[in-house]
């Protein structure tokens, strides 16, 4: 007796803890369903709206429930569940007709799941054909229809299910096989996509059509005899072939692009691949797609030229912006992403060479000097800082020209006046003023005149804007605007700084338009537009950059090897990087004709006549005194040692 009473009360505790267990289970997957927080598609834009890539853990656009068309709803009703309207989450009758054919086979051999009880499977269940499986299915769906409504219930359903293809839910779906809208599908469509989710594998259209179609006509069959649509329409859709679309998943137009916006991003939301946010960006494809082709055309330039250039290690970038607003228009990290996926754009930093100068004779001149003030265009010897070591830099082209002017000097890119002058104004200050707007390692000697630093092309456009809107530095903004699924809205606001005032920017400006007009960077000039700019060389023909601007955008150029060894001597800035510069602005000028092509003088430029020249000057920089001929400096200086 003893024994008995003992075994009862075992199997009583056993029961009691399946049973509470059970239920907790359960409780822990309503919960789940109920509070539906599926991953979602994170989708990316440029400015016109148009779609750049998804990306994605699973690839989910979200519909809510009156975004699906009623005729939708119908079809899937009559193809999965008849009744889904009248049962409360399981249907007794036909679980009666399965339990008969599982008892009469021994095991389960036919299903009788209604929508609800599929979201369950789907969502919390495994696919296991276990009784205890089937009893937790049924209380987990008599609890959902008690907790949610029947339209609920189909939004979660609709949004959840796996359509093939890697679509997951009904308007991922509707996109990515016939490019529509839910509510711009065909009733034969419809039939379609609601006859997937049985098996989505074997009905994928972009696979077997065939069968796809097949199903398509029994889902349209039973609308027929249901009632639900009429002869006519029953007929009509028989008849029907709709195209169907085998897209990628990812849509990715610009790779480049989406991998900054995904580094960004992540930045400010730890869940951008599974959190279905919206993203605006500043880019605009067409301007990404002409940058993409100038970049490709410099880069077979320099091919043909050298027939022994290393292709796979020679590379460029080019990035465009909207100097005013920041607005990163184009961004192209190298000429083909499918052999390279390293943005050369963000992440490599190169020696800017003389591109780099425009930042110290703009120094130059907030500190008082002219365009028209004069420097010392001489060889000197200079002490390296190391022992035993001297530093004898020299121009270029060869040879010097003794006193030159600012202008003169940065319109042929004069080494040697750049460096006298940096010598001048004090290399303590030019290297705290450099630190300060945000130049990273600046080198402490006077190397810094030749662009001795690292910096990557996003970065140089980013400093290069000083001059282009007119003093005011503007931090690069690639994403515009973030929506997330709830409607929160997050805006990105460019940083701003003002580092000269607009007059003394203008000057400068001025000073650039000499070096394309009649300077080192003639090959960029395009009629009918002003251009400012700059060419860049390093040692060795390591590095070529143009850095130029229009009235409207501004674009950086660079070329070079990816392991850093030199190109020809003949590739230089104004050889393989303006001619790029050039071929960009023309196919931009004429997608965009009404583009501003005057630069605005802003006020407190003046101008008057200097040694029979018109020249501009503002009260920080005024002109100089017109002296008699200045004595040049000949060759006997070149053994001085500063």
């Amino acid at each position: 007796m003893r024994y008995l009473v003992s075994l009862v009360f075992i199997v009583f505790v056993s029961v009691c803890a399946a049973l509470i267990y059970l239920y907790s289970q359960i409780r822990f997957d309503a919960t789940n369903i109920i509070e539906f927080k599926p991953k979602l598609t994170t989708q990316i834009y440029d400015r016109n709206g148009e779609l750049i890539a998804n990306i994605f853990e699973e690839n989910r656009v979200y519909a809510r429930y009156d975004e699906i068309p009623p005729r939708l709803i119908e079809a899937l009703i009559a193809i999965e569940d008849t009744s889904f309207f009248e049962h409360g989450g399981v249907n007794p009758e036909a679980i009666t007709r399965a339990i008969i054919k599982d008892i009469k086979a021994r095991k389960l051999v036919e299903g009788a799941s209604t929508l609800t009880q599929q979201l369950v499977k789907n969502m919390v269940l495994s696919r296991e054909k276990k009784f205890t499986r089937k009893i937790k299915e049924i209380v987990l769906s008599m609890k959902l229809e008690n907790e949610l409504s029947k339209e609920e219930i189909l939004e979660r359903y609709l949004n959840h299910v796996y359509f093939g293809h890697g679509y997951h839910g009904i308007k991922t779906a509707a996109k990515g096989y016939f490019r529509k809208e839910l509510n711009e599908l065909s009733l034969k469509e419809i039939a379609i996509l609601v006859g997937l989710p049985k098996a989505p594998s074997a009905y994928d259209p972009t696979r077997h059509l065939d069968l796809s179609l097949s199903r398509a006509n029994n889902v349209l069959w039973r609308l027929n005899i249901l009632g639900w649509i009429n002869k006519e329409e029953y007929e009509r859709s028989l008849m029907e072939t709709p195209a169907i679309y085998d897209d990628t998943l990812t849509q990715n137009k610009a790779p480049y692009i989406v991998d900054e916006v995904i580094k960004e991003a992540s930045k400010h939301f730890s869940d951008i691949k599974t959190g279905g946010y919206v993203i605006e960006t500043s880019i605009d494809l067409k301007v990404q797609e002409m940058a993409i082709e100038a970049l490709k055309f410099g880069y077979n330039e320099i091919l043909k030229r050298d027939k022994d250039a290393n292709a796979s290690v020679l590379n460029g970038a080019i990035v465009v912006t909207m100097p005013n607003s920041g607005d990163v228009l184009a961004l192209v990290g190298g000429v083909d992403y499918s052999k390279s996926n390293y943005n050369r754009a963000t992440q490599s930093m190169r020696q800017p060479g003389s591109s780099f100068k425009p930042f110290i004779y703009q120094m130059a001149l907030d500190m008082g000097y002219s365009p028209m003030s004069k420097t010392a265009d001489i060889s000197r010897v200079f002490d390296s800082g190391k022992k035993d070591e001297q530093w004898k830099p020299k121009n270029y082209s060869g040879g010097f020209q003794g006193y030159i002017t600012l202008k003169d000097a940065i319109r042929q890119s004069r080494n040697l006046a750049t460096i006298n002058l940096l010598n001048e104004i004090g290399l303590d200050a030019v290297h705290k003023h450099l630190s300060e707007i945000g130049f990273k390692n600046v080198p402490k000697d006077l190397s810094i005149a030749l662009g001795s630093l690292g910096v990557s092309p996003l970065d140089f456009s980013k400093f290069y804007s000083i001059f282009s809107n007119q003093g005011e530095m503007v931090e690069p903004t690639l994403i515009k605007r973030v929506m997330s699924a709830q409607n929160i809205e997050t805006v990105f606001e460019p940083k701003r700084t003002r580092v000269t005032e607009p007059e003394q920017a203008y000057l400068m400006n001025d000073m650039l338009k000499t070096v394309v007009n009649s300077g080192t960077g003639q090959n960029a000039k395009v009629a009918g537009v002003q251009i400012a700019g700059k060419t860049g060389t390093t040692n060795n023909n390591i590095d070529a950059w143009f850095c130029g601007y229009t009235p409207e955008i501004q674009v950086i150029v660079w070329y070079g090897n990816d392991n850093n060894t030199p190109m020809r001597k003949v590739e230089g800035g104004g050889r393989t990087a303006a001619p790029v510069f050039k071929k960009f602005v023309q196919s931009y000028m004429k997608e965009f004709p009404n583009s501003k092509k005057s630069f605005t003088q802003p006020e407190g430029v003046f101008r008057a006549m200097y040694e029979g020249k018109e020249e501009l000057y503002t009260k920080t920089s005024p002109l100089p005194k017109q002296d008699a001929q200045d004595t040049l400096i000949n060759q006997d200086n070149e053994g001085m040692i500063f």
